[in-house]
């Protein structure tokens, strides 16, 4: 049987652990504060699934087992992504899967981690899920399909508030509870809905644009007391072929 680590009991570690199981593997979910395995095992998996699964085992983040895993997920908040898949790496998976963004805007220690996986064959993978929808799958295969000529520019807009977020984590009392509220913590708009540049950079590719040579951007920032996150953030960009 496949099994599984889950890092980080969190809003994102219950869907990866219901993703897992659903697939029948063994799942060992993780965190290093008690209070989330509670959360987890009492409200936030039994409401969003129906019932708590019994064959899910919780462990506190130091006591959990090491080793013997075929693949480890890490679902925890932006700011610790790279330190703990490099220790993910190192216990030997065949694969380590990271939530988006895969880590800060500075990317310190991301060639770190690449390097890591690379001296030990194991594949990485981030949380880019939108391009497996169907309305994304669909359109990529229209992009092949019709005769559109030569596409002259892509534009991919993703616009959600953040209410809806806070609203599913009923735990939070707001963005000040949560890296959502600190660009550089990997929150605010450009962090959070990443989503949208991984799909143009993917569409780019699929018609054959090239890679991104030049990059531009726009932000409207928010400061509120300890706060600070871009609110809005336009980004341009130019691909080789332009």
């Amino acid at each position: 049987m496949t099994r599984v680590k889950v890092v980080g009991a969190r809003s994102i570690g219950n869907h990866l652990s219901h993703a897992a199981r659903s697939l029948g593997w063994a799942v060992d979910l993780c965190d290093r504060d008690p209070e989330a395995l509670k959360r987890t095992r009492n409200f936030i998996y039994p409401y969003r699934y129906g019932v708590w699964d019994e064959s899910i085992s919780l462990h506190i983040a130091e006591k959990a087992p090491v080793g013997n895993h075929d693949a480890i997920f890490i679902g925890t908040p932006p700011d610790n992504h790279l330190e703990l898949a490099v220790w993910a790496v190192e216990e030997g998976p065949s694969l380590v899967h990271l939530e988006k963004p895969v880590c800060l805007p500075d990317l310190l220690g991301a060639e770190d981690l690449l390097a890591a996986a690379e001296k030990k064959n194991v594949k990485l993978t981030v949380e880019y899920d939108l391009l497996l929808g169907t309305a994304f799958l669909r359109m990529e295969n229209l992009l092949n399909e019709l005769p559109l000529g030569e596409i002259q520019s892509i534009d991919v807009e993703i616009r959600e508030h953040w209410g809806g977020i806070f609203a599913a984590h009923s735990w939070l009392n707001g963005p000040e509870d949560s890296y959502l509220g600190y660009w550089h913590r990997g929150g605010g708009s450009a962090g959070e809905h990443s989503h949208g540049l991984n799909m143009w950079q993917h569409l780019a590719i699929v018609v054959g644009a090239g890679m991104v040579s030049e990059v531009s951007a726009a932000a409207n920032y928010a400061e509120d007391g300890m706060l600070s996150y871009d609110k809005l953030m336009a980004v341009n960009l130019l691909t080789e072929l332009d």
